[in-house]
């Protein structure tokens, strides 16, 4: 029978029509998703670019500037004249004479200019390019501290912006370390079945038993105090990557267990091709969108994981910088009541697992509409 040319066409259009492109316009349409998907892509650039974006070296100390306020960006002078380009007034510390707690008064005859694209620190963008240009700052003798600074005067913006990059790239490499680990081995037990089956669920079952920060904390205590920074970083990956792996693991399991029955299988494993080949071609490309979900969702709960840790400090370790390690600085009520923008890394973190979570859910209603 030959078909129409409008139903060759629709067939055509059908064809088309793929999944993924079905499950990105369900995507599109969830406000939040789209809100969490931005802001994350907007952490991860200022993640990326973390020593430009940021004013000051995050190390750099100014023992005369210690707990500065956020401070204020003017366009409007003392004489009420208008200018074009923001700028910021010097800070003369000083004594509160019923507390004797540091303040700091704004200078109003000193006034900096705020200057994009300005030389400063120098440091190596992407850990390889040698530069010293920041995307804004102001001349010799001026500050600009925009959420102000900590116990030892530094800037609290540009730690935060560098903390930001040790918290995602903990997070991140821990939670695709843990789906590629889960993945091989969630497929290979829901494949093969068996005793490597059993064996397999009963090592998830004993990990799956302990508490997940409980575990993270126990086996942080285990890296050697001696080791480097980076010694310690690679080591909480590690830590994550072993404590994070099951879940994913156990849930691709009884997926693959439904797949490995499917015609499809059957028909390759027919055809002769060997067991990797099946599972590799033609089972995990079936359940990659579950696998994007759950990474989306592990993410956060693993920069929560290196908070608390880095909090307790059994974390990252300075000269290092996370968002865990400055939040750190708020453990007394005296300090939070006195300095309450210690606080900010806090709201940081909500906002970048909220952005997360909205992030995660999004892509699972699309994918889930989709398999409907």
């Amino acid at each position: 029978m030959i078909e129409r040319p409008m139903e060759q066409a629709v067939q055509a259009v059908d064809l088309a029509d793929s999944s993924l492109a079905a499950a990105w316009r369900r995507f599109r349409k969830n406000v939040l998703a789209k809100v969490g998907g931005a802001t994350v892509l907007l952490l991860l650039l200022m993640s990326l670019f973390a020593p430009f974006l940021a004013p000051y070296d995050h190390n750099t100390t100014r023992l005369q500037m210690t707990y500065v306020p956020p401070q204020k960006i003017y366009f409007i002078d003392e004489e009420g004249k208008f200018h074009l380009r923001p700028f910021t007034y010097a800070l003369r510390p000083g004594l509160d004479p019923n507390t004797w707690m540091r303040i700091y008064e704004e200078d109003r005859s000193r006034r900096y200019p705020i200057y994009f694209f300005v030389k400063g620190a120098p440091y190596k963008l992407f850990g390889l390019i040698s530069w010293d240009i920041h995307l804004f700052g102001t001349e010799e003798g001026g500050h600009i501290f925009l959420l102000g600074t900590d116990k030892a005067g530094r800037d609290l913006f540009s730690r935060i912006i560098y903390g930001g990059q040790v918290s995602m790239n903990v997070a991140i490499f821990g939670a695709l370390a843990s789906a590629l680990i889960g993945s091989a081995i969630g497929a290979a037990s829901g494949y093969y079945g068996g005793r490597f089956d059993m064996f397999v669920q009963r090592i998830i079952e004993l990990l799956m038993s302990f508490p997940t920060l409980p575990l993270f904390m126990a086996l942080s205590v285990a890296i050697p105090i001696e080791w480097p920074p980076l010694g310690v970083f690679a080591g909480i990956i590690l830590i994550f990557t072993v404590g994070g792996w099951t879940v994913l693991a156990r849930e691709l399991r009884g997926k693959v267990l439904s797949f490995k029955e499917e015609e499809f299988v059957m028909a390759a494993r027919a055809l002769g091709a060997g067991d990797w080949r099946i599972i590799r071609r033609h089972i995990l490309p079936n359940v990659v969108s579950h696998i994007i979900v759950v990474l989306t969702i592990a993410i956060p709960e693993l920069i929560l994981a290196e908070g608390a840790l880095s909090f307790l400090g059994l974390g990252i370790q300075p000269p290092l910088v996370s968002w865990g390690v400055l939040l750190s600085d708020a453990t007394k009520l005296e300090t939070i009541d006195s300095y309450p923008w210690i606080l900010i890394p806090g709201l940081v973190i909500l906002i970048t697992v909220l952005a997360f979570n909205f992030l995660g859910d999004g892509l699972r209603d699309a994918f889930d509409a989709r398999l409907e």
